[in-house]
């Protein structure tokens, strides 16, 4: 829900990098809830987004955060105007509220620079646990900004994941300080971006939305590349993981996109948490590294934190559905 997508739900984070679009998808009222096929959906698009976190951990230790992150954004973005735009032509950049996509934009890449960031410092698991403050955040966000009533439920989220995040972030734990600092930045980014999601869903079509996010990224850093471009070969196998990364992101988005079509988002918000499972898998398989005792248990309540903001959000009124033009 890293671009981690990573991501997501409004009430969960993203991954990333997660471009996390996707989730601001009504549902169709005449389609059927094959709930079984939107959580495998979900569940590879989280797959996905791991992966594409766990390429940025890995290529990040070789190369420049910017230069990695640039890559993925302009593979993404070429992959979306060589296949979506034929087909949809306008549709890409046609918006109503040109600022606030744009902001919402600037948002994601600051979240997709700073967790790279993180992620060259600190451990894929803890990293991933971090940033799914995000949901949290934004809980606390829109009881102020969107005048949303918290309510005791709400709060108590709210504290019981900044608690979570002090056990995994705790002095003495082992953990960068640098690399912790990144990973609150970029779930404080992602937030933004969430909420953001939140405020245009009602107006704008997803996938202008998912578009504008790989174009102002990829003008962003396409326009600095010149001072951070790596000046070396990339062998073959890092010149296939730089070319994955926009591809793995792209196709998670995708299909989360699909699993929001067979199951309503107050049933896939709670398995967007399946990704700390990934995370810690791919930590543990690809960099040998396990989270501690301490670190674990905060990583859970983490994880119990957004569990209370998505079931709470079950019981709010459902957004009216967009036309069928708006869906990928």
């Amino acid at each position: 829900m890293s671009d981690s997508p990573n991501g997501q739900s409004p009430t969960s984070p993203s991954t990333l990098e997660a471009t996390r679009t996707t989730a601001t998808q009504p549902q169709h009222s005449h389609l059927p809830h094959n709930i079984l096929k939107g959580f495998l959906l979900a569940a590879a698009a989280l797959f996905l987004f791991t992966c594409m976190d766990s390429i940025t951990k890995y290529l990040t230790s070789h190369y420049n955060v910017p230069f990695v992150v640039a890559m993925r954004y302009l593979v993404h973005c070429s992959v979306m105007l060589i296949i979506l735009a034929p087909r949809h032509s306008t549709q890409l950049v046609k918006t109503q509220r040109t600022g606030l996509v744009i902001l919402r934009g600037l948002a994601l890449t600051l979240s997709s620079l700073c967790m790279g960031m993180a992620l060259q410092r600190m451990p894929l698991a803890e990293t991933t646990a971090i940033n799914f403050l995000a949901p949290t955040l934004v809980a606390l966000l829109a009881g102020s900004l969107l005048t949303e009533r918290i309510g005791g439920w709400g709060w108590a989220a709210i504290v019981t994941g900044f608690v979570g995040v002090l056990l995994i972030a705790r002095p003495g734990g082992g953990l960068d300080a640098l690399g912790v600092f990144f990973a609150l930045m970029a779930a404080c980014s992602n937030a933004t971006y969430q909420l953001l999601s939140r405020l245009l869903a009602s107006t704008e079509k997803a996938i202008a939305l998912l578009f504008y996010t790989a174009l102002i990224g990829s003008i962003i850093f396409g326009l600095a590349l010149p001072w951070y471009w790596e000046d070396k070969t990339p062998s073959t196998m890092e010149l296939v993981l730089l070319l994955s990364m926009g591809l793995t992101g792209g196709l998670g988005h995708y299909l989360f996109t699909l699993a929001y079509r067979h199951a309503p988002a107050s049933v896939l918000a709670p398995m967007t948490y399946l990704q700390l499972l990934w995370a810690g898998l791919m930590g543990w398989l690809i960099f040998g590294t396990i989270p501690d005792g301490t670190s674990l248990i905060g990583m859970f309540i983490v994880a119990i934190s957004g569990l209370i903001i998505a079931f709470k959000s079950h019981f709010t009124k459902a957004a009216p559905a967009k036309p069928e033009s708006d869906q990928l």
